[in-house]
């Protein structure tokens, strides 16, 4: 992933705002360390943090057009671009670069060209002719990106907070699957599939077209120029995105490049529930498996580098990023720029414990609807920062657009968890990869029930998250906290603490009104929680907060551990890494 930032109509064409574009910029370098770029016209300026994984050689950007009038900065990955460059055969591309294809359509095919592209991009372009620019971000979110106003009437654009949060009266989140154009005044959005309307579909489930829509999502990840890898933590959804890549890698481009045999990566505290899993399914697979250990104190110590980079105070958000942030650093460290993720899965198919107690298919489709509305504020903004934290891109081939049109298009009746049927939460997806003559996966990996990230790297994780914040936080505190936090206004220990330090790093107010609040029990909507009494008496975003769901879930512990009462040696105990960055954890195995 790329960092971009567009400042447009500033009135303001000196030396000194392009210095100052320049600097926010550099703000943006963690996502695009490779090379920087600028181009300015008037009181326009287009900057771009490179992360190369196509073309490294020749596509830093901006890109251009034939003749130079339309210039674009560009974060994402278009995966159809080689289908697109031969719809233009009168056009000459100066690079290989997939982004490359983006100002050639727009001359083309003007701004609704926007759904032609296949994959995921945030994008400002600036056509110099009139002067006119629109921007746009991806169907689901996959990419991060802000917009703002400033007092002189300008508009800023930036894939992070950090890059337009000082120079801006007002910014808020650009919403997906929109676009912004000077021309029509405004924001529309682009991305109107079926299912946004939340109509109850009726199609089939028919496994053998639910199991290559997702195969093909897979295969077209696999475009890279760069060593890559797979996310792989044991867990049905990074298995089976494991499980796929490694069955197709060979004979791909980027096998011929980079070898034929798979990398897998997992984090987890010692003896975590996802390090086993995931070594089962890489022994299995036959890749090489990297697996980073690291203590609780580890991940407190990167606490605050988590949500400066994360850019939210979300309490499941910033959970479930911090292992993934350490994992990234250590894999960046090994000289792999790209990792495939399993983000994704269990929104599209209802697969969070809570979606158990779903009273009928009608709400259960209504709610994988929300989710999927709300996944670029949770986890496409994780998977995206946590991994552009250390130059590292990851791709979620769960949330590929053809992909999910094939899934919310079946009869949510079939995605119902069924026990006296034996159908488990993502039932319909385990089902259509149940291959008996040739298996995808080992059968209890294949069948293992859902743990949440968050859970699944050690449950001690968020226990001794709890009991930090707990010696952070005194009650003191919590009574004063509507008043020092009116808007999504902390109810617990922990979400007190991330606020604070969220507050340090953007203490404007637009910055607190960009990250979702409200009550969530094992990661549901507010809306959901009506589906259990019980469940409003024990709101807690993680999947072992689903009482009577989830194997392990808090009413079998101490009732100490569900409401954060831990005694604080679970910190103190804990031996201590030296230094993150190290590769003396590192394990490697094959």
């Amino acid at each position: 992933m790329c960092g971009i930032l567009a400042l447009l109509g500033c009135s303001d064409d000196s030396q000194a705002k392009r210095v100052r574009v320049l600097e926010l910029s550099r703000r943006l370098k963690h996502r695009g360390p490779d090379w920087s770029g600028i181009f300015q016209y008037g009181d326009f300026y287009l900057a771009h943090q490179r992360l190369a994984i196509i073309d490294p050689a020749s596509g830093d950007q901006p890109l251009f057009n034939d003749d130079k009038k339309i210039v674009v900065t560009v974060n994402g990955e278009i995966y159809n671009h080689e289908k697109l460059r031969k719809l233009m055969p009168n056009h000459k591309f100066r690079t290989g670069s997939d982004c490359d294809v983006i100002a050639h359509l727009y001359e083309e095919y003007g701004e609704n060209f926007v759904d032609m592209l296949d994959g995921v991009f945030s994008f400002v372009l600036l056509d110099t002719r009139d002067n006119s620019f629109l921007a746009a971000r991806d169907a689901i979110g996959i990419t991060p990106l802000y917009i703002g106003w400033g007092l002189d009437g300008s508009v800023w654009i930036s894939s992070e907070l950090k890059g337009l949060n000082d120079d801006c009266e007002h910014f808020e989140v650009f919403p997906p699957g929109h676009l912004y154009s000077s021309k029509n005044g405004g924001l529309r959005r682009w991305y109107n599939p079926a299912w946004f309307s939340e109509a109850i579909p009726s199609t089939p489930y028919d496994t053998l077209v639910l199991r290559r829509a997702f195969e093909n999502a897979v295969i077209k990840r696999l475009m890279t120029d760069v060593p890559f890898g797979v996310l792989l933590s044991g867990g049905l959804d990074s298995s089976l995105v494991a499980s796929v890549t490694a069955r197709y890698l060979a004979g791909t481009k980027a096998a011929k490049q980079w070898g034929a045999q798979l990398h897998s990566f997992c984090v987890g505290l010692e003896g975590s529930p996802d390090l086993k899993a995931a070594k089962e399914v890489a022994d299995f697979l036959g890749t090489v498996h990297h697996e980073f250990h690291f203590t609780v104190q580890d991940g407190i110590d990167a606490i605050e580098d988590v949500i400066y980079h994360i850019e939210t105070y979300d309490v499941t958000t910033i959970r479930a990023s911090t292992p993934m942030f350490l994992m990234s650093r250590k894999i960046k460290s090994l000289g792999v720029k790209m990792v495939i993720s399993g983000e994704g899965a269990d929104e599209i198919f209802g697969g969070y414990l809570y979606f158990h107690k779903a009273p009928n298919k009608e709400e259960f489709h209504t709610e994988t609807c929300r989710k999927i509305k709300a996944l670029h504020q949770y986890d496409c903004l994780r998977a995206n920062k946590a991994t552009s934290a250390w130059g590292l891109e990851a791709r979620v081939p769960f949330l590929d657009k053809e992909f999910i049109n094939v899934v919310m298009s079946i009869d949510p009746e079939w995605k119902m968890i069924k026990h006296d049927q034996g159908r488990i939460e993502k039932w319909v997806l385990r089902k259509a990869f149940d291959d008996e003559e040739q298996p995808y996966l080992p059968k209890h990996i294949l069948y293992r029930q859902k743990e949440q990230f968050s859970d699944g790297v050690g449950y001690s994780w968020i226990d001794g998250l709890k009991a930090h914040a707990e010696l952070h936080v005194t009650d003191r505190m919590m009574l004063n906290a509507a008043h020092i936090f009116p808007h999504n206004t902390p109810t617990t220990k922990e979400g007190y603490y991330y606020r604070m330090i969220f507050e340090r790093f953007f203490p404007q107010n637009s910055a607190s009104l960009t990250v979702p609040g409200g009550p969530s029990i094992a990661c549901s909507t507010a809306k959901a929680i009506e589906w259990d009494a019980s469940w409003s008496n024990n709101l807690d975003p993680s999947g072992r907060a689903a009482i009577g769901v989830h194997n392990s879930a808090y009413d079998n512990h101490p009732s100490s551990v569900a409401n954060g009462n831990l005694d604080t040696p679970i910190i103190n105990n804990v031996p201590r890494m030296v230094g993150v960055g190290v590769a003396a954890e590192l394990t490697i195995r094959s």
